[in-house]
């Protein structure tokens, strides 16, 4: 996966299109989840040397934020966390593209100095990576940009490709090589080829987005920039997501009545947790398949590209789980309130006598407050996590996920001393970060420790965008696995279900009817709606081999 989303990841680029082409042009970049494009129209009264003093000064004051106006931004690096990109362009034809990239957290990868490269751009995306395929280093970093016969364009990808190897045999045979290991890399490529058979001396852009799409079914959200139009587009299955936001002011952030006509611009990520900071609302998702313009115009939906009859989306429903904020917005419903669903049902699925409910801090800890409310029991903080460690379960090795662990919790003595602790964890993946979990427990004075996931067992590697490379260095086909609880020292260890799984899911979204519902045979999985893939097996494409 090259990305955050999640992650991911996001950056955000608000950009003055009312200015003439060749003006300077100050930008605010903010940078949470994911990637994100904006197409922006304001007014901007400061220059752009005294907003990046302002910037420095902000920068060595504040860990999280990063500034290029007057008030800060706060980033949020949850996923994403190899390194970063932004690439602006000017809006004319030719455009001019300045592009700044950078190893490692997005404070590091950007110095002040070198932001004011990106001061001419009137429209722009960015890029925070977190690999699945292709290593960790520069040349994968994204976005990618390539020249073709019509023009620079400039590409980010969320995602993995599941035909890439096929895909990269063909771009070779056409003569193109290629300078990285990315499969991001590989869809830039791609749409610079051959002009599909209806275009003729203009650069059809969209005819080019569908023979992409149609050369392969998943997994990727994308945003592809060209001259002064940004098109964001989802893949048929809909296997990662992608929001659209609206720029509004300030004073309509958090009423009702905001209308078309507040629109002060357009914005686009993976996730919606995003637009809030950045004084944005929540629109719609890009639908699975759908092709988006953005540009000083507003946005249009241009085209859907239908799955094979019969398929039904596959939403990767590891995001509900793990990847996502809890305050993102997927399929009309909260993150947040699908994991207090799915600790409900473990709850019920998964009883035990104990004192006390706490969770592994943070993306569990919804899950953990529906056990306690299903079961009856307090809920209490037991562990405390020092928010400037990164998220474990995406560094790229073991051996840096296990440091992490290390260094990422204390814990809470007073509040679970000589008690018997139930520990609501979302998944366990590997077994690294869970284990010393529960030994600082009950050598910091819990009498049991009870686990309980909030999803099933991760039994098969995912293809499409998640680091679950291989079926060996999960932790549910070890031999270990037959006596887990007493491998990672716990009293009793019980996973939800993958019926209770995708009923907490699909229970709260507006547009599905109930025989459309998950059931684990094979005739209903085309049914489903989300990817299980990593939990029974089941993928919703034909995979390369």
């Amino acid at each position: 996966m090259d990305c955050n989303p999640r992650s991911s990841l996001a950056n955000w680029l608000r950009l003055q299109c009312k200015a003439t082409p060749y003006k300077a042009t100050p930008l605010q970049i903010h940078i949470p989840h994911h990637f994100s494009s904006v197409l922006k129209h304001f007014s901007f009264t400061k220059p752009v040397k005294s907003a990046l003093r302002q910037y420095t000064y902000r920068k060595a004051s504040l860990k999280h934020q990063i500034v290029l106006r007057l008030e800060p931004k706060s980033i949020d690096l949850s996923l994403g966390q190899e390194s970063a990109g932004i690439v602006t362009s000017n809006g004319v034809n030719p455009p001019t593209y300045n592009t700044l990239k950078g190893m490692g957290l997005v404070n590091n990868a950007f110095p002040p100095e070198d932001l004011l490269k990106l001061r001419y751009g009137n429209l722009g995306i960015g890029h925070t990576r977190y690999s699945t395929t292709g290593i960790s280093e520069l040349q994968n970093c994204q976005p990618f940009v390539v020249d073709t016969l019509h023009g620079k364009i400039a590409v980010a990808h969320n995602g993995e490709l599941v035909n890439a190897a096929a895909l990269r045999k063909k771009v070779m045979r056409h003569g193109v090589g290629l300078s990285t290991s990315s499969d991001s890399e590989l869809i830039t490529q791609l749409l610079a080829l051959t002009p599909p058979m209806e275009e003729l001396d203009a650069p059809d852009w969209v005819a080019r987005i569908k023979n992409l799409m149609h050369e392969t079914p998943t997994s990727y959200s994308l945003l592809v920039m060209y001259t002064d139009v940004i098109y964001a587009i989802r893949d048929p299955y809909g296997n990662r997501p992608l929001s659209i936001g609206r720029l509004v002011p300030i004073s309509k952030l958090h009423t009702a009545g905001a209308g078309e006509r507040d629109t002060e611009g357009w914005v686009v990520s993976s996730e919606s947790c995003s637009f809030q900071s950045i004084g944005a609302k929540y629109y719609r998702e890009v639908m699975p398949g759908e092709i988006v313009q953005i540009s000083k115009h507003g946005v249009k939906s241009l085209s859907i590209v239908p799955r094979p009859e019969g398929d039904l989306p596959a939403f990767c429903i590891f995001e509900y789980v793990y990847f996502a904020r809890p305050d993102s917005i997927f399929e009309g419903q909260m993150v947040y309130t699908v994991r207090q669903r799915c600790g409900r049902q473990l709850a019920i699925e998964a009883p035990t006598e104990a004192d006390v409910v706490s969770t592994v801090p943070e993306s569990a800890t919804p899950a953990a407050l529906g056990y306690a409310e299903q079961s009856g029991l307090p809920y209490v903080e037991v562990l405390c996590k020092n928010r400037y460690v990164g998220r474990t379960f995406i560094q790229p090795n073991t051996r840096l996920r296990q440091l992490g662990v290390a260094k990422k919790f204390g814990a809470l003595t007073d509040n679970f001393a000589g008690k018997r602790v139930v520990l609501v964890d979302d998944s366990i993946v590997r077994g690294n970060t869970i284990a010393p979990i529960i030994k600082l427990l009950k050598e910091a004075g819990a009498t049991e420790v009870h686990i309980r996931v909030a999803s099933p067992p991760i039994r098969f590697p995912c293809y499409m965008g998640i680091n679950i490379p291989t079926k060996e260095e999960l932790i549910a086909n070890r031999p270990e696995f037959k006596d887990i609880a007493g491998y990672i020292g716990a009293t009793s260890v019980q996973y939800l279900s993958v019926e209770g799984l995708v009923s907490a899911v699909q229970g709260g979204i507006p547009s599905l009817q109930k025989d459309e519902r998950i059931s684990t045979n094979t005739k209903a999985s085309r049914r489903v709606g989300h990817c299980t893939a990593c939990l029974t097996g089941k993928y919703p494409v034909e995979l390369e081999w």
